[in-house]
């Protein structure tokens, strides 16, 4: 049995992910933005042990977010998987970050920096994600003009270099990315024509196969093209610069 952490886990592929881990016999806690959210995911899953409540959307709330994870005893399994979609216009968060990046591609790198280090760490990607732009010098998007999807893409491919960053850096920590596949959820939509019975099943078999590999990119249990960058040392570091910058967080292992 492994104790096992879903982030954005109310509803979605998150909910489908840490139920299937549920029934499997693994100790699940879950994760919400707000008090209500975390209701409505304890209703959901009943037999989950607990659930932590923050906005990834605000790095205080991050930040205490990781404190939670850790005060609660140290997980096993870390399952990135909250994210927001990319139909929304341009907003910025509480702390003047544009919000697709902050909750897709900055809170998984607080997460990853501050939570006591598990043996695993899956990051929710998407094959939207290949037709991303490394453009660390405006990830806000104050210079260039707003396009949801290229926005959402940018923050997937982020969140496929923090995986292989992570694999690179902590040798020890199996570290990989999914593409769980454009499935018909909240965020997906109604339309999204990919099989929603099959979208968690990879993260799940990350978070508890005996034998799985590390710096991997998956899609439905098999590797995966990637976008190039995401395999660069350089890039890899240049973004966790960058996140660093933003939060005051230096991720472990990297100088």
């Amino acid at each position: 049995m492994a104790r096992i952490l879903v982030t954005g886990s109310a509803d979605g592929l998150g909910h489908l992910a840490a139920s299937e881990l549920i029934d499997q016999g693994h100790d699940v806690v879950l994760h919400a933005r707000n008090q209500a959210r975390a209701a409505d995911a304890t209703a959901a899953l009943p037999k989950a042990s607990g659930v932590l409540i923050g906005d990834l959307a605000s790095i205080a709330e991050t930040r205490e977010l990781a404190r939670q994870a850790n005060e609660s005893g140290r997980f096993d399994v870390v399952i990135h998987n909250a994210a927001v979609g990319y139909q929304e216009p341009r907003i910025e968060t509480v702390d003047g970050l544009e919000h697709v990046f902050a909750v897709n591609a900055l809170a998984p790198y607080v997460l990853t920096a501050l939570i006591d280090r598990p043996d695993r760490l899956v990051y929710l990607s998407s094959g939207m994600h290949e037709g991303g732009d490394v453009v660390l010098d405006d990830l806000q998007w104050t210079r260039r003009r707003w396009r949801g999807a290229q926005a959402y893409s940018d923050s997937k491919l982020y969140d496929v270099i923090l995986a292989f960053a992570v694999a690179r850096l902590w040798p020890e920590v199996r570290s990989n990315a999914v593409d769980p596949g454009w499935v018909p959820t909240r965020m997906g939509g109604r339309g999204a024509p990919g099989d929603l019975s099959q979208g968690h099943l990879t993260q799940v078999w990350l978070a508890t196969a005996p034998s799985t590999p590390s710096g991997g990119y998956y899609y439905h249990l098999q590797p995966h093209r990637t976008h190039p960058a995401a395999s660069d040392p350089e890039v890899q570091a240049a973004f966790l610069d960058a996140c660093a910058s933003l939060t005051g967080i230096t991720m472990p292992g990297h100088s």
